[in-house]
């Protein structure tokens, strides 16, 4: 990508960030239909190597010549609201290849830890013809779920020796994994780490979740990780279940958008003294909250 297509690229990212629930932000016609890049989500705890492991997956990625975009969602800055940690520093001599392209965004207190612009960023990228796009997530929790909703397939990093056991056996994590990597490998107990996630998996009947071990550090498994992914999407797409997933994604996305969209309006037009109105009655809280929604719907009528 030439300096004047990247920085075309990087203000229309900073413009969505800046965008009302309700507004759409114009893509310039000579880019291309989304749908064509393939979305991998990475989620992990802090210290799983999430970031070494995307650094060495991209850089596999660019000796095929496939181009990769990151997007890397960070912690919120409780003064600023801005990425706290900055994966494009961590990243900074990827940054050189024009053949990628990395962004952070703050989750700015999304409960999912998923930034709310991050689906929409990604898009921007698949517009602008990145083959891979790639979704680093903040932490990983029972409620850290929302990257599943963003992306073609879901990778949960998790270091042997922290933990990671107790927290893997959580059902959000089953559900959302299509693939457990064991990053650092060479760790002591990994081995045993391993045949305990791969039982764990087996009990719970998540015979489609599969494990592979790294070292990205060392640069050990990370092909065989690729092979893995690529193989991923090539099966996807031939057996169907890959358009099915995006369309799934994209009626969700649609009803929170609509969501979003009738509470703002909501809000507008009800205004605090009609809920002290109401309130004041002593009527039961859910009966005084269908009167007004029936009294926004009246006034939208």
């Amino acid at each position: 990508m030439n300096p004047q297509k990247r920085l075309e690229l990087s203000r229309l990212l900073s413009k969505l960030d800046r965008l009302n629930p309700d507004e759409t932000l114009p893509i310039p016609d000579d880019t291309r239909a989304v749908g064509e890049a393939f979305r991998i989500g990475i989620t992990g705890p802090l210290g799983a190597g999430k970031s070494t492991l995307i650094n060495e997956i991209t850089r596999q990625y660019r000796e095929k010549d496939i181009s990769v975009g990151i997007i890397a969602v960070d912690p919120s800055s409780p003064f600023t609201g801005g990425a706290v940690l900055g994966d494009r520093v961590r990243m900074y001599d990827l940054t050189l290849d024009e053949g990628i392209f990395i962004r952070s965004l703050a989750t700015r207190g999304a409960s999912g830890g998923l930034a709310a612009s991050a689906i929409d960023a990604a898009d921007i990228l698949d517009a602008y013809s990145f083959d891979r796009i790639i979704i680093e997530t903040v932490g990983v929790g029972q409620s850290e779920v929302d990257i599943v909703g963003a992306c073609d397939l879901t990778v949960v990093v998790l270091e042997p020796g922290s933990g990671d056991s107790i927290q893997a056996m959580k059902a959000g994590l089953m559900e959302i994994a299509d693939l457990f990597v064991v990053n650092k490998k060479d760790m002591k107990g990994a081995d045993r780490f391993i045949m305990d996630l791969q039982s764990i998996l087996e009990i719970r009947n998540h015979n489609r979740t599969h494990v592979l071990a790294t070292s990205a550090n060392k640069s050990e498994g990370i092909s065989e990780l690729l092979d893995w992914l690529e193989n991923y999407f090539r099966q996807a797409l031939a057996n169907g279940s890959l358009l099915q997933r995006r369309n799934e994604q994209r009626i969700d996305r649609i009803k929170r958008a609509a969501e979003t969209g009738v509470k703002r309006q909501l809000w507008e037009k009800i205004k605090q003294d009609d809920i002290i109105e109401f309130a004041e009655k002593g009527l039961p809280v859910r009966e005084t909250a269908r009167l007004l929604i029936n009294g926004f719907i009246a006034k939208k009528g």
